[in-house]
């Protein structure tokens, strides 16, 4: 009784370019977000999607609508799927973080076992809602095939989880690029990561 998810992030936004941090808050896609959202849509056109579940930020909304284009597959909204909340990192670039908050920064890029901020969620909470929303998507489509559509830091906690890694090597290698494909096969409680974090479909589109 295996279900299959497709997993994804939202394409590239205004904030992404910007090196801001979005959390709740949301920007815009870029036309390359855009661009990259239909490509996904053009590689997956062969596979049978029972369903989409999306964040319900907008520029995950966006992405997931992109990549259905004009197929008749329902999208259903779940505010479990939404990025970590980062408090008041949230609108503010890189460097501008760096500077408020050093300790709190190097701990989230370098040891994100250890993060805790004053205002918002760690790690851990992120992948327990996260992963409350997938075996909620898992128990309703038994022997189906469903894409995700989510965010950055949500995807690598349910990786981590799906694969019984530690918090403290979340970051490890691959990055997961807008409108990336993970693909991983779901059985009760048991998870196998087929693909991680794939981007050929966008690779594809830079040799043209």
């Amino acid at each position: 009784m295996e279900t299959t998810l497709y997993l994804t992030r939202h394409g590239e936004t205004k904030w992404n370019v910007e090196k801001r941090m979005q959390g709740w808050q949301d920007s815009p896609l870029t036309e390359k977000g855009r661009q990259d959202a239909k490509r996904l849509g053009k590689r997956l056109e062969a596979v049978e999607l029972t369903a989409i579940y999306a964040s319900t930020s907008g520029r995950a909304l966006e992405t997931a609508e992109l990549v259905r284009g004009g197929r008749l597959i329902p999208i259903y909204q779940d505010e479990q799927l939404r990025e970590m909340h980062l408090g008041d990192w949230e609108g503010k670039t890189h460097d501008e973080i760096r500077q408020m908050d050093p300790v709190l920064f190097d701990h989230f890029w370098n040891a994100p076992h250890l993060y805790a901020p004053r205002c918002g969620e760690r790690f851990f909470d992120v992948q327990q809602r996260a992963l409350a929303a997938v075996r909620r998507i898992i128990a309703r489509h038994e022997e189906e095939t469903v894409l995700v559509v989510t965010h950055g830091v949500v995807l690598k906690t349910l990786i981590a989880a799906f694969k019984g890694v530690p918090l403290n090597e979340l970051w490890a290698p691959p990055y997961m690029h807008g409108t990336s494909v993970t693909v991983v096969e779901a059985s009760g409680d048991v998870f196998h990561v087929i693909v991680e974090g794939d981007v050929s479909h966008i690779e594809e589109a830079r040799e043209v």
